[in-house]
């Protein structure tokens, strides 16, 4: 009781700091090399599906979203075409996450704990909103898509439905 009561022990400031609890857990261990290769591989695979691969959409993402579209169609055939477009965000939006899951591993040199919903939300954001300039672009006809699709009056995408 003395110590409680005696000024020169209770008035001196801690130095310790208070460990706080919403930081993540770091692990300082230095990623291994195989770990730097599937984070290569996801980054490679992550580019090729992403809008920021130029040349991807007719040989990676059109197929892809195609398919989608067709399964999606056997079961609602009025389906397809919205399916085939929701196949194609979806393409693109796991490009972007794969991305960033392949660049964090790559470059970051110590193992950090990961939050995949974070990273869901940062690709969902980041997808929609190439997504909505692309496509106020070609609304706007800022990009002009009759020079690598001749579109005229009469064209119609029904040909790409399977079932009608």
């Amino acid at each position: 009781m003395a110590a409680l009561n005696n000024p020169e022990t209770s008035s001196q400031p801690s130095l310790e700091i208070a460990p706080s609890s919403d930081l993540p857990p770091v692990n300082t261990a230095p990623k291994s090399v195989s770990q730097k290769i599937k984070g290569g591989i996801f980054l490679v695979v992550g580019y090729l599906l992403s809008p920021l691969c130029w040349w991807n959409d007719l040989i990676i993402n059109l197929p892809i979203a195609y398919g989608f579209g067709y399964v999606v169609g056997l079961w609602q055939a009025n389906w397809f075409f919205p399916a085939a477009i929701a196949g194609y965000w979806l393409s693109n939006l796991v490009g972007i996450v794969l991305m960033q899951i392949g660049a964090k591993d790559m470059l970051q040199n110590t193992v950090n704990k990961r939050s995949l919903k974070q990273e869901i939300l940062s690709g969902v954001i980041t997808s929609t909103a190439y997504t909505v300039i692309i496509t106020a672009l070609v609304y706007f006809h800022v990009l002009d898509l009759n020079a690598v699709l001749p579109i005229d009056q009469k064209f119609s995408l029904a040909f790409l439905n399977p079932q009608g």
